[in-house]
């Protein structure tokens, strides 16, 4: 039978084990909260959408002692919460590689949070081909009896970037050996390939804003009554042109 202290060190352990993840919990709804007001106000300023979809999680308790594990640290949360800095984490999957650095932009200039570290593998990319923009940033959260700074990591990544990134980590993982070399190369090549697609799908947009606004000075001037007046003279019959002089005396 457990004694009392056992049973009150227990329950201790547990209600900051719960703490622990809450913290994280709302450290992500925090970070939602600001991408979701800065993609409203961006929509309504520029009358675009540089945001296609946003996801976050948790780390399972699992994911923890694997990294824990691998990192070699002692089995403390006072040491996870120090050294392990993507246990919440949020994707941004954005339309074009231009519209990455975009919402990254704005996320730093928020006065509120802590920007630790920018790695940016778009920039340079991992060995394996692996792109996307990453933010460690610290996050304040205020709970009932105080304040504490989380750490959060934000992945910003093209629709193309997240799909190889997401088939490549299937892939990975159903093969719990060493995945054979020939495959590790085509899957770098897709990557490659994924990066060119990118690149293209921002020259096509490019050159569609730079017709848009080209079509967009004409109309305005279609729309004034100088014009309609033009206009209405091309079409008379004959295409009679009045002669000024017959008014003149």
């Amino acid at each position: 039978m457990k004694t009392e202290l056992e049973v009150n060190t227990l329950k201790s352990f547990q209600t900051e084990l719960t703490r622990f993840f809450l913290a994280y919990k709302f450290a992500l709804q925090e970070v939602e909260t600001k991408i979701n007001i800065l993609q409203e106000e961006f929509k309504l300023i520029h009358e675009y959408n540089p945001i296609e979809h946003v996801s976050t999680r948790v780390k399972s308790p699992k994911s923890i002692l694997t990294k824990m594990m691998k990192k070699e640290l002692p089995p403390s949360i006072e040491a996870v919460r120090e050294n392990i800095r993507d246990i919440a984490g949020a994707r941004i999957t954005c339309s074009f590689v231009e519209d990455i650095y975009k919402v990254s932009a704005m996320l730093q200039a928020q006065h509120d949070m802590e920007v630790v570290e920018v790695k940016d593998y778009i920039a340079n990319p991992k060995e394996n081909g692996y792109q996307s923009l990453h933010l460690i940033i610290k996050i304040p959260i205020f709970m009932s009896d105080h304040m504490e700074k989380v750490y959060t990591e934000i992945q910003i990544r093209t629709i193309a970037m997240d799909f190889w990134a997401s088939l490549e980590h299937k892939i990975y993982y159903k093969y719990n050996k060493e995945v054979p070399e020939h495959i590790r190369h085509e899957l770098k090549e897709a990557a490659l390939q994924a990066a060119e697609l990118d690149r293209k799908m921002e020259r096509l947009n490019k050159e569609i804003n730079i017709l848009k606004e080209n079509e967009a000075e004409p109309s305005l001037l279609d729309s004034t009554p100088i014009a309609h007046l033009a206009k209405y003279l091309t079409e008379l019959p004959g295409n009679q042109i009045i002669d000024d002089t017959l008014f003149k005396k």
